[in-house]
């Protein structure tokens, strides 16, 4: 039996953090499913479609995409992992104050998905100061973006920010 987790998230834009967790956890399951969400609550700079793009691409480059299936779900997470047949849903965590908002999210989706469980992993230390929202500022006043995320995102989002009337 596969062993399948679900790694969800915004990806508004992916970074190498992003990409950090999922090589961490190529190593202990067998397919793993990023699931980049739809929030319709949220304003994004890149649609859906965009975003899974953007991570299909990264994770062509890094070599990572064996045991990884990308794609877009406005659903709930806990929903989309029993479609699927996951267990384990991956989390990202990148400081203590990121810990409280994780375990309420960790604890509805067990709730919701019938014992799901949720895995937190520690972003490497070289990335764990990184978010998407601080790329999207860096991007928009023109700072580096190359040790933040992989070459096609920083392609992206200078075009977006250009288009956008912002610094490229």
């Amino acid at each position: 039996m596969e062993r399948r987790a679900v790694y969800a998230g915004s990806f508004d834009p992916p970074t190498f953090g992003h990409f950090d967790v999922i090589k961490k956890m190529s190593h202990l399951f067998d397919v793993i499913h990023v699931v980049v969400a739809h929030n319709s609550r949220k304003k994004t700079l890149f649609t859906a479609e965009e975003r899974v793009r953007l991570v299909q691409g990264a994770l062509d480059a890094m070599g990572l995409t064996a045991k990884v299936k990308v794609t877009h779900h406005d659903g709930l997470v806990a929903d989309y992992a029993t479609q699927v047949g996951a267990k384990f849903l991956v989390r990202g965590l990148r400081a203590v104050s990121d810990y409280e908002n994780e375990l309420q999210i960790a604890t509805m989706n067990r709730k919701l998905g019938s014992g799901l469980e949720t895995l937190l992993v520690l972003a490497d230390e070289n990335h764990f100061f990184v978010s998407s929202s601080l790329v999207k500022e860096i991007a928009h006043h023109g700072g580096p973006l190359h040790e933040l995320v992989p070459l096609n995102v920083e392609s992206a989002l200078k075009k977006k920010i250009a288009q956008e009337g912002g610094k490229s």
